[in-house]
């Protein structure tokens, strides 16, 4: 059945269209599946021009692709050398770098010439430090400026950033940042939260005492104003800023040279240190930003997103495209439901990117965007972080913007960008991922590793691409880094998502496929069962997983209401009929409990496997990579009443 079409690209001048026109000699001829294939096949072409397409700066040299018989071990660009931090601070002028707001509607403006001139002093003072190429520095930060005014100074010197937000506990920040043993730890003195003014320093001699490697503590106010107190050997932030001194040389490091760790969300274990590659990152997110996202030059490009989820990352690039990034950091809800496009109004932006739950929730209060403000600037709205459901596509078009290109997106932390993505010469349909990026080799196989379409199954990449990881931190011969990737199938990425190809060439994506659940032999993504419950009146969130019972399974469902409601033998019912209707008698779980939350990393995931590894009695060895752990004792409860019974 396909999905239903909600829009059709009006402008056929994009810079995808350009980038055809000037590589093929009939591109009117060229569908995009035809250039895709190209893509695939001829690697070292496609990156070779996107290279120079998007401009970028550094020094090319020699072979574009280099490849190995392990996926791991193949190279782009090996003796190419660039500096990410060069990249993206091309421009040198008055007008807008960065446009920053908080829950207190402060606005503040760092014009390009600003954001250098900082860098510089910051980076300067990084050198006065002796950090050295491939030293670490680790930050614990909100999404303020001077978060990526750090960022970039670091790159610009040839270290390795590493960032955590603000709202991690101790135990989440040390099992993270003592793997990699910073030099140097940068932390903002407060924050806010959902009106709420917190102290990030109450923790910081507990993290002090547990990674000896920090020799320098650098202290940001959150404000901007004056720090209230400051141990003496502290650096304040503003002392740096206030320095005359610079560091203005961008040495070229290879392009393979690491840029910055991510980490995995470690719900089953210790967090897994993700090492990326300064120009993997840059030229994927380029590609992605001018190809896929149509993001130009003095484009306005915001993102609602923490340091501790790559979408930072993602953003902070668009730097390197000319473009203004507009950050906010709080509740995406304080002031008011709708702040955010208070935001998009006022400045203008061009490019809005926010979680696929962030879009849920406006449905779910039916807020009507399009009346209250006038979003006439704005090209793009992507969605990400979880499955985005048909019914929040149609939202979007009904209640926000008719005449938009809706991006929905899947990639994550393990490749630091996409890879399924927008396409602005592509139409939209309800549900759909438009396509496969450019140059991601990506299928869908069955369990015994044939390609499948219409059919749901295992997201793959079959061939290697250049923001795959350069390696994981500590990891001896590569173990974590093949045991996380390429457990299933032979030298193919493995990336664990239940997936499903379009007859559009599209994608649906039914959440990790490590958590689908397995009803009477049919399996199913948690997502369509999701879009089923939440689409019910006074049900916020659900989350289901599977319980194992002697040799059988059974599908137990966990409801949040709204406050003013409650789980109900008459609201059970309602559930138990909406999904029988709406998907199968096999989709309809065995039992439903009414939680007052549901457990979430700290980007805002649903943690459907911690929830799993309860209920079936195995322990969760990282309860502080989440952000409400206190929540998991009532999934405890019910494990206990499960055994009872």
């Amino acid at each position: 059945m396909t999905n239903k079409l909600l829009w059709s690209p009006g402008n056929t001048n994009t810079n995808l269209a350009k980038f055809k026109k000037k590589y093929f000699n009939k591109p009117e001829d060229c569908t995009y599946e035809q250039l895709h294939k190209w893509s695939i096949e001829k690697k070292e072409i496609f990156w070779d021009n996107v290279w120079d397409f998007t401009q970028i700066i550094g020094q090319k040299k020699d072979k574009v692709f280099e490849e190995s018989n392990r996926f791991i071990d193949s190279k782009f660009f090996d003796q190419s050398t660039l500096n990410f931090a060069e990249n993206c601070l091309q421009k040198n002028d008055k007008n807008s770098a960065i446009i920053f707001y908080n829950e207190q509607k402060k606005r503040r403006e760092i014009s390009w010439e600003e954001l250098r001139n900082n860098v510089f002093k910051v980076s300067n003072f990084f050198k006065n430090k002796d950090i050295k190429k491939n030293d670490r520095i680790a930050a614990i930060l909100p999404n303020i400026p001077e978060t990526v005014e750090a960022f970039l100074a670091c790159a610009q010197i040839g270290a390795i950033w590493s960032s955590c937000s603000s709202d991690f506990g101790p135990k989440a920040i040390i099992d993270r940042f003592k793997q990699i043993e910073p030099k140097i730890l940068i932390i903002s003195d407060h924050y806010y939260y959902n009106n709420k003014r917190i102290n990030t320093l109450n923790n910081i001699n507990l993290i002090l005492k547990e990674i000896p490697s920090i020799k320098n503590v650098i202290l940001i106010p959150y404000d901007n104003s004056k720090i209230e107190k400051i141990e003496s050997h502290y650096t304040n932030w503003q002392t740096i800023l206030k320095s005359e001194d610079k560091f203005e040389v961008f040495e070229k490091f290879n392009f393979n040279h690491p840029l910055y760790i991510l980490f995995s969300s470690g719900t089953t274990g210790y967090p897994k240190c993700i090492v990326h590659g300064a120009g993997g990152s840059l030229i994927q997110h380029k590609k992605e930003h001018t190809l896929h996202c149509e993001i130009n030059e003095n484009d306005r490009v915001f993102y609602f997103t923490t340091c501790g989820w790559m979408m930072w990352n993602w953003l902070i690039s668009c730097l390197a495209s000319k473009s203004t990034i507009v950050l906010y950091d709080g509740s995406p809800f304080y002031p008011n439901i709708d702040y955010l496009f208070e935001i998009a109004e006022r400045e203008n932006i061009n490019f809005f990117g926010t979680g696929a739950k962030y879009i849920d929730y406006l449905r779910q209060n039916k807020l009507n965007i399009k009346k209250e403000y006038n979003l006439s600037k704005l090209k793009t709205i992507a969605s990400t972080g979880s499955p985005l459901v048909q019914e929040s596509f149609n939202y979007v078009y009904d209640k926000i913007k008719d005449d938009v290109h809706l991006a929905s997106i899947s990639g994550g932390t393990d490749i630091v960008s996409c890879f399924m993505l927008g396409n602005p010469l592509k139409p939209v349909h309800s549900g759909e991922i438009q396509c496969a990026g450019l140059g991601m080799d990506i299928d869908v196989f069955n369990d015994e590793g044939n390609s499948v379409k219409l059919i749901k199954g295992e997201l793959v990449c079959k061939t290697p691409f250049p923001s795959k990881p350069i390696f994981f931190w500590n990891d001896e011969n590569n173990t974590k880094y093949l045991d996380a990737y390429f457990n299933k199938f032979e030298n193919i990425w493995h990336h664990g998502d239940y997936c499903e190809k379009t007859e559009n060439n599209g994608y649906i994506i039914y959440g990790r496929s490590d958590a689908t659940l397995n009803s009477g032999g049919v399996r199913f993504g948690t997502s369509e069962l999701y879009r089923v419950v939440e689409n019910i009146d006074n049900i916020n969130e659900c989350v289901a997983v599977e319980h194992n019972i002697y040799s059988d399974t059974e599908v137990i469902l966990f409801i949040k209401t709204n406050e003013s409601n409650k789980l109900d033998d008459k609201l059970i019912k309602k559930i138990k009929l909406e999904i029988r209707n709406n998907l199968s008698p096999k989709h309809v779980p065995s039992k439903i409990f009414a939680v007052s939350d549901i457990p979430k990393t700290k980007s805002g995931k649903i943690v459907e496997l911690s929830i799993k590894n309860i209920i079936n009695g195995i322990k969760i060895k990282n309860i502080s990579a989440l952000q409400n752990p206190d929540c998991l004792k009532e999934y405890q409860d019910v494990y206990k009443m499960l055994n009872i019974n």
